[in-house]
């Protein structure tokens, strides 16, 4: 078994046994329950912005998976909005010259193992797997860290990438308070 497949393998088991279901979603802002509308709203608005070429059904698809996704990993809806707008501006179809796939630019490497349905750069199976990362992520790391190393790994060598999720996920939060 590869190195990669043990890592995730174990990030997984983790995730699973720890049955951890926190009041709050890791990586929360105010509590948006009240306003599950407006945010599916917002986070549409969002992603036609970032990406008009989205057709209504994509949009509808990506606005449906990261709800879906980021319910069952007990993220924010919009922290995961915001990580989609700054690994791939909303194009589902992004490769970075790393590698990286999809909305959430998340390395083959680490799907693969995860045995998700679907290929690294279909819309949910990316979601999916993006999601998992995080929360893992926050829940070892804490929220900082943790949005920190979904870009760098292991080696967080900086802040601007969480300044700019921030920045991102305070926008859209900006929106649906107004």
């Amino acid at each position: 078994m590869t190195r990669s497949r043990v890592i995730v393998l174990a990030l997984v088991t983790a995730c699973l046994l720890s049955g951890r279901v926190p009041d709050r979603p890791l990586g929360a802002g105010p509590d948006l329950s009240s306003a599950s509308a407006d945010v599916a709203g917002d986070i549409v608005r969002r992603l036609d912005q970032l990406n008009p070429h989205l057709t209504d059904p994509q949009l509808e698809r990506i606005r449906a998976a990261i709800q879906r996704y980021s319910a069952k990993y007990s993220l924010d809806p919009l922290l995961v909005t915001a990580v989609i707008e700054v690994e791939s501006a909303a194009r589902p179809w992004a490769r970075s010259p790393a590698g990286a796939l999809g909305l959430m630019q998340v390395m083959p490497y680490m799907i693969n193992p995860m045995g998700l349905a679907g290929n690294p750069s279909t819309i949910e199976t990316n979601i999916e797997a993006g999601c998992m990362i995080l929360a893992d992520n926050i829940r070892r790391l804490g929220e900082s860290d943790g949005i920190s190393a979904y870009f760098w790994g292991s080696d967080i060598r900086g802040v601007t990438y969480l300044n700019r999720v921030r920045a991102a996920r305070d926008r859209l939060q900006g929106e649906i308070q107004s």
